[in-house]
Formats: C-alpha cells, structure tokens, sequence
C-alpha cells in the first residue's frame, strides 16, 4: 500500500510498502519504549489501524442497494414495537400466568437435581457409603419426571399461545391489507406483500411472546442459581459475575450489527418472492418473447442480495459467538483456580466445587441466552418494522361514519364536473367529465387508449374518490352512501377476465355466495355457458386452474358475464366485455351481454362498435375530457372524434364489416344495406366520402 502525505510545502513522494516500515516500527519502540514515534511512522501505523477497522467493518456490513425492488420499511425502535404490537397478547394474557409458573417451577427442578449431585459426591462417593443412594435415587428419578410433565405442559401451552398469536395477527394483516384501496395494490408488488403476511409476521410472534417467555425464563434461571451459588461460595459468586458486564457489551454491540443485517435479508426475501411472482404469473409472456434468460438474471440477482445479507449476518454471528464463549471461559477459569484453592483449603468440598462449576455453566447459559436474546429481537423487529408499516397503510377511500344505507338502488348514476388525478401523477386522467344515465339505459364510453375511460369505471365503484365534483348513485353522492351498498349495487365485467383457481360453480358463485343451484345454472344458460361447462370433465365441478387457464378466452369470458347475472346488480359496468377474442367469440357473447344488460343501468367501455351502438347515449372522451356526447346515429353524422373513431376501429372478419348508422354486418356472400350507410362482406366494397375502396364506410 503506497500513501502520500501532505506539508505547508506540498506533497511528499510516495513512499513503499506499508510492511517495509514494520520492522523499523517495533525496533524502535522496544529500544525507545518512553519516547514518541516520528510523525511519519506514527502516521503509518494510524493508517494500518484505520484500514484494519475498515477491513472489519466491511466484513460485517451490509451492502447497501441502489436499485430496490422493495424499499426498506421505516425503522423502529424496540419499545415502540412493543407498543404497537402487545395489543394483540389482549384475551391470552391469562395463560402468560401458567406459563411463568412453569418459568418458576423448571430452574427450581433444575436446581434440585443439581443439589442431588453433591448429595451424591459428598455422602455417597467421597466416604463411600451407598447408604444415601437409596433415597437420592427415587428423588432424582421424581424430579425426572416432574421436569418432564412441565416440560409438557409448558411446551404446550406455550405453542398454544403462540398459534393462536399468530393467527388473529396473520388474519388482522390480511383483512387490513384487503381493505386497502386499489391504489395501494397499484403501486406495490405483489410478492412482497405475501412475504409480509406469511413471513414477516412469524417473526412478531418471536419478538413479542416467544422472547418475552425466554426473558422471563432466563431471569428466574438466574435468581435461582445465584441463590444457590451464593448458599455454597459468596465469593467465588462474586469472581464469577464478574464477566457479565462483558456479556452485555458485547451484546450491545453486535445487536445494531445483527438487527441491519436482518432488515436486509427480510427486505431482499419480499423483494425475491415479488419477482418470482412478477415472473411466474407471466410465464406465457417470458417464454414467448424468449427472456427467460433475462427473468433469470432479475431473480439471480435479488437472489445474490439475499445470499450476501445472509453471509453478513452469519458473519457477524461467527465473530459473536465465540466472544462470548471466550468471556465464558476466562470467567470459569478464575472461578476453577479459586475454587481449587479454597478446596486445598478445606473452605469447600469437593461436592460443593463440583457442584458450583455445574451451576455456573448453568448461569452463564441464560446470562448468554439473554445477552443473545437481545440480537434475536432486533433480527426480529426487522420483520416487524415490516409489518407496521403494513398496518400504517390507509385507505385512500374511506366511509363517512353518517353514511346512509341503501337497499336496492334503482340504478341512476350521474358525474358532476369531475376531475380527477392518480396519486403520484401530475396530468389528469379525468377533467371536468359530466354525464347523466337514466335507469334501465345504456351508455356507451369510446375513445383511445389513455383517454380516461377505465377511470371512470373505477370512480363508479368507488376505488379512488374524485378530486373535483361528485359521482353520484340515484342522486346522492358516492361519499355519502354506505361503501358496502355502493359496490353491492354494480356488477362487473372488466377488460382483464378475472377467474379464480376453483370450481366452475364457485366461480359463477362468487358473485353471490348464497345463489343455489338452480340459480347457477340459471345463470350459465342466459351466458351461453351452461353447453360448454356441461362438456368439461366435471361439469360444474371442474376445477378451472389458476385464472382459468384452462378454458378459452370466450370461455372465461361467458363465466364472468354468468357470474354479474347471478348478481342481478341494477348497474353494469362492462369494461372492453370483447377485448382479446377472435371475431366468432366476440359475436358469440354479445347476445348474453345484451341479456346481461336488459333491465340495467349499464356503462359500455368498449372499442366493439358492436356492443357500442346499441347504447341509449355515447360520450366520447379524449385526454380526460368529454368532447362528444350524443346518440350513435348523431355522432356518426356529425363527422367528428366518434365518426373518426368509428373508421379507425370499423373491423372486416368473417361475419361481414360494420355499418353507418342503421346498418348490420353481412355474411361472407351477402351485402347488407342499412338506411344511411352500405357495408359488404369480404369480397364487397363500400362507398366512403372520398370515393369507392375497400372497407370504407359512408354515412
């Protein structure tokens, strides 16, 4: 290692190696022990210090990572953990009493046994009379086994309370994180979420009752083998307690050490478990775009950044572990020589020496069991800083505590002036939108993609709240109305077909969990969907697999729409209800959605002119606001954004080509003509405002 060092007249020149200096080093300071090193060696030698506690600290450190997939939870201190989470021992606080007893009666046992054995050294051995073994031995056998039942009883019911910990808390995780608004799921990966819930709260369970069990045993551990040490030999007590406070030192320090380390790994195994999620729920995606190799890459790497937080926190163990045994064994040591000495001295048998080492070994394990401790509950506030920061999370969406119920709405939904911007974004998805739909009619939502229409169907359900203005349901604002009646009022069909890993019945069945079976099937024929599932292996017990990757798309799409019947909601949203099926599917569905939406208030987000020109009014949005709104017959004359969309959209498949305003579609040998407008099948050609040519359409 070459260095410069600097004077008022500049740089030096750079010497050599660090080692050549050594030498020199310790020659001078054994022949000059009184006398100060020369600045430039003193400085050498500070250097080879500074760098040595360098080296040590990089060792136990943990990197730290500049592209996160899951950032760091906020940190926390003990006691606050304690206070956020000892709520939850509430209703088993009780059995904490049977559980101390236990504490009190095993390091008494222990203790008795202990005794037995100089007993045995002292009576029996030494002047060797076997006349005390008679009744030492059914006593030693009797705490045998009084150890062992409270042993059992205390393992027990120590699990007893931990299981039971550890579901109501697993279950309040979850049911808090379900009742988080749609935004939060929006801006959090998944994978980190179920760390959280299923990881994350194990660990709360061992900083809050398995611990506080273990301090609580461990401290009646030491009172009562120091009551015992100090019966046989005060002084000998004394040299043996003390090393403690090196016990404590050293757990003092490396418990920061150990406590970094473990928020480290707990945050490197929700950033693992999001990406392989990420990764394994797309695995179609990856393998036809052939990046495997780079989904590999993503996961190696969350993978090394936990292997390296585990190997910085074995480290710091390694160096921890036999510290303290050292301490442990410079302590016994001093208590041996003692001891022997007072033995020579006749000031202690050997029973009692014997006996003494015994119960020190016995009170160094729960002094290095608590000292030890203290690193385990600062690896475990790791995964509770986690989980507080879960439960910290609020709806962005809550219920007014005067918020009316409502038994069955009759299905009138208007926007007032409504503006609204997604948290984190700075353009508006929706500005100054205001419609109106009357019971029992349709309206229709077209414009392009990012235009603000999926906005609007989540506004109506109430994921987020509008900024400006007032969504309201049969006139009465969405915030004023009790949120449970809100989403009880809507059935959905969204552009992304949601099924579930379960049976077709449960599948149809979720939208109303107490239909009966007539109802379901009821269901599935008016969606065209009881013929197929009847042809499925099991019928309507056919397990469909994990979002229904088993059946088709049109498939999964006819269970949705039977699901939104069975729900006989008076509004229907029906978000792209065609997107992703072929030309035959999407006209196979489009008569159970007209069945669906006979009745209801119905809002069509959709691109399908099919399903758009049947609608009562048309809004067109454009970058958030409405410039158009109308029928379909006079937007389509009025040749602005709805006519323009109409020719962009306008598709030719197998069952013919869309119309004008009053047209139909034809067959691959026909040509049908509506009032206005003229379209043909494959091999036809329409009349457009600019002249004759395939696919066009004039109004």
């Amino acid at each position: 290692m070459r260095f410069t060092t600097t004077t008022d007249k500049g740089p030096k020149r750079p010497s050599g190696p660090a080692h050549e200096g050594a030498g020199p080093l310790r020659r001078h300071a054994r022949r000059h022990p009184g006398r100060r090193l020369p600045h430039g060696r003193r400085l050498l030698h500070g250097r080879r210090l500074l760098h040595g506690r360098q080296l040590l600290r990089g060792l136990l450190s943990v990197g730290a990572d500049t592209d996160a997939v899951v950032a760091a939870a906020p940190p926390l201190s003990v006691r606050e953990v304690f206070r956020r989470f000892w709520p939850y021992t509430r209703g088993r606080r009780g059995r904490l009493l049977p559980l101390a007893l236990f504490s009190v009666l095993g390091p008494l046992v222990d203790g008795g046994e202990l005794w037995l054995f100089k007993v045995v050294v002292d009576e029996v051995l030494v002047p060797r009379d076997l006349s005390p073994f008679l009744w030492i031995a059914p006593a030693y056998l009797g705490l045998i086994v009084v150890s062992g039942i409270l042993g059992f009883a205390d393992d027990v019911l120590s699990a007893y309370v931990s299981e039971s910990f550890l579901l109501d808390l697993r279950s309040d995780v979850f049911r808090h994180v379900q009742g988080l608004s749609l935004g939060f799921f929006e801006r959090r990966r998944l994978g980190d979420l179920l760390s959280r819930v299923t990881g994350d709260v194990d660990a709360v369970e061992t900083f809050l009752l398995s611990g506080v069990a273990d301090v609580l045993y461990y401290v009646i551990q030491l009172g009562v083998f120091l009551g015992l040490l100090f019966y046989l030999s005060w002084d000998l007590t004394l040299l043996a307690l003390v090393i403690v406070p090196l016990f404590w030192g050293a757990a003092r320090h490396f418990s920061r050490l150990v406590k970094e380390a473990s928020r480290e790994r707990r945050r490197r195994s929700g950033s693992l478990t999001a990406v392989a999620e990420e990764s394994l729920g797309n695995v179609a995606l990856v393998q036809a775009y052939n990046r495997q190799a780079w989904e590999g890459h993503r996961f190696e790497r969350e993978n090394l950044g936990k292997f390296h937080a585990a190997m910085a926190s074995a480290r710091i163990r390694a160096v921890y572990r036999p510290l303290v045994e050292l301490i442990e064994v410079c302590g016994a040591l001093a208590v041996i020589g003692l001891g022997t000495w007072k033995l020579a001295q006749g000031q202690l048998t050997l029973g009692g020496l014997l006996v003494f080492l015994a119960l020190i070994s016995k009170l160094y394990g729960p002094v290095r069991d608590l000292s030890r401790l203290g690193t385990t509950f600062y690896s475990a506030s790791a995964s509770a800083e986690r989980i507080a920061e879960l439960l910290d999370q609020r709806p962005q969406v809550t219920q007014a505590p005067d918020a009316r119920r409502i038994r069955r709405a009759r299905g009138e939904i208007e926007f007032d002036a409504v503006s609204f911007r997604y948290p984190g974004t700075t353009r508006p998805a929706l500005s100054d939108v205001s419609f109106h739909v009357s019971p029992g009619e349709t309206l229709a939502l077209v414009g392009a993609s990012g235009a603000g229409k999926s906005t609007v169907a989540k506004l109506q359900l109430r994921f987020y709240d509008p900024d400006l203005g007032a969504v309201r349901l049969d006139g009465t604002d969405l915030r004023r109305l009790d949120l449970t009646d809100v989403r009880e009022s809507v059935a959905v069909v969204l552009q992304e077909t949601l099924v579930l890993h379960g049976t077709v019945r449960e599948n149809i069945a979720y939208g109303r969990p107490d239909a009966t079976e007539a109802e379901i099937v009821a269901a599935a024929r008016a969606a065209d969907a009881d013929g197929f599932v009847r042809l499925l292996p099991d019928g309507y017990d056919t397990v469909v697999g994990q979002r229904g990757r088993t059946l088709s798309g049109g498939q999964r799409q006819r269970l949705a729409i039977a699901r939104a019947m069975i729900r006989d909601a008076p509004v229907l949203l029906l978000d792209e209800p065609t997107t992703g099926l072929d030309a035959q599917s999407g006209h196979r569905i489009m008569d159970p959605l007209r069945r669906l939406m006979a009745g209801r208030t119905t809002v069509v987000i959709s691109h399908n002119l099919l399903t758009v020109r049947d609608a009562t009014r048309v809004v067109v949005l454009d970058h958030g606001r409405v410039v158009e709104s109308g029928t379909h017959d006079e937007l389509f004359l009025r040749d602005g954004a709805y006519a323009r969309l109409h020719r962009l959209h306008a598709t030719t498949g197998p069952a013919g080509t869309t119309t004008g305003p009053a047209g139909t579609t034809t067959g691959p040998a026909g040509t049908t003509t509506g009032p206005a407008g003229t379209a043909a099948g494959p091999a036809g050609t329409a009349a457009g405002p600019e002249g004759n040519g395939p696919g066009r359409v004039r109004p």
